[in-house]
């Protein structure tokens, strides 16, 4: 009978490894240990060291280490098992410490916890803010001066949130040093090859970002550091050809994502879905998503036929509390049975009927704000959740 093989880090590290890596937070090479394998989650408890010098070639020149210890015990995490690219095996040590991993998280964060440690030493207690992090709305990046500006080379993590729609090739002129970038939507990216022109980037997180085809990919031979690559409701295109880029790069140590591509039918119906990000909640099964999703449709369709009519707002109002009305039953009834609206669910429907209230609003260049309104009162007068 053959025996299945169990499952094993793509970069081989085994539980004792010593890693080493290069930390811009202390500006010189700093270590961990791996203290524990976990194939069922693909993780690795990585013990945190209390050593920073030049680069290391062996365990011998560490001298002698000790677990760093933070405000609530040892600085032991329990990571991903990919063994980023930048990161090396320089030996092994017995286990300096025998318990679980203590906390949780994404991207092994080499060096940072010494560096806030020794900042306690020091008594500076003040909260400590990422000097080389910025987290900026997309008006502030499209609406920044139109010719030339001068590049932000300090920069090299940039978050960009509230963005409808993205220049990556103006994205790379103003921040051309970025090693990490995430960009979370919905956003509809053009000239998204220009990303291969970030060639120190590490960490790259797109989330409901669209746009790209398979022209787009970044290419392993172009962003040669890339170690973090997550791709969650992106075109199925891209989604499909950036993982057959990238699996093989796993191996050289990138932790690869890839979840929810997208379809051009999907994103036909859901690109401008203000309920789309129910699809795949914990709590909202596929049954509900799509009986909310039919109810927001046509409720939808109603109100912008209404508005469409031509009718003034006094024979226009009650119709549009009346459909306020039906919205709010229909989602008493569902929930009734599913139990799945919480505050965050709450909001998002209000913000759906707003959303319709916009898309009529853009298509007819009035202010229908009474029109809301009235969707709205009647909304809140039956609703239960």
């Amino acid at each position: 009978m053959a025996t299945v093989k169990e499952p094993a880090p793509p970069r081989p590290i085994v539980p004792g490894d010593v890693v080493a890596a290069f930390s811009e937070y202390l500006g010189e090479w700093t270590a961990a240990q791996i203290t524990d394998l976990d194939p069922d989650h693909q993780r690795a408890g990585v013990l945190h060291l209390d050593w920073s010098g030049p680069e290391p070639m062996s365990v011998a020149e560490l001298g002698e280490v000790v677990p760093l210890w933070g405000p609530f015990g040892p600085a032991h995490c329990s990571y991903e098992w990919v063994l980023p690219r930048s990161c090396k095996v320089i030996g092994t040590l017995p286990l300096l410490h025998g318990q679980p991993p203590n906390s949780y998280a994404f991207g092994w964060g080499m060096g940072l916890d010494l560096a806030l440690a020794r900042r306690r030493r020091q008594g500076d207690e003040s909260q400590w803010r990422d000097p080389w992090a910025k987290s900026i709305t997309g008006a502030e990046l499209n609406d920044s001066p139109a010719g030339p500006a001068d590049p932000d080379e300090e920069t090299r993590r940039l978050n960009v949130r509230a963005v409808e729609s993205l220049d990556c090739a103006r994205l790379v002129e103003r921040y051309p040093a970025l090693t990490g970038l995430t960009l979370s939507g919905p956003v509809t990216l053009s000239s998204a090859s220009s990303l291969n022109e970030l060639t120190s980037l590490k960490h790259l997180r797109l989330s409901d970002v669209f746009g790209m085809v398979e022209a787009d990919c970044l290419l392993p031979g172009r962003v040669p550091a890339l170690e973090e690559l997550e791709l969650v409701s992106v075109p199925a295109e891209y989604a499909t050809a950036m993982r057959k880029l990238w699996r093989p790069e796993e191996r050289q140590g990138v932790y690869l994502r890839v979840a929810k591509p997208r379809k051009p039918q999907w994103l036909a119906e859901n690109l401008n879905n203000p309920l789309r990000n129910w699809d795949g909640r914990d709590q909202i099964s596929a049954a509900v998503y799509k009986k909310a999703l039919a109810q927001y449709r046509a409720t939808r369709r109603a109100v912008l036929a209404a508005l469409a009519s031509g009718e003034s707002a006094d024979v226009l109002t009650p119709r549009l509390v009346e459909l306020g009305e039906q919205f709010g039953e229909a989602f008493n009834e569902l929930d009734a049975r599913a139990g799945f609206i919480e505050t965050v669910e709450r909001e998002e429907l209000y913000d759906a009927l707003g959303a319709i209230i916009a898309e009529a609003e853009a298509e007819s260049g009035a202010d229908l704000a009474w029109a809301g309104e009235g969707l709205i009162e009647g909304c809140e007068s039956v609703r239960d959740w």
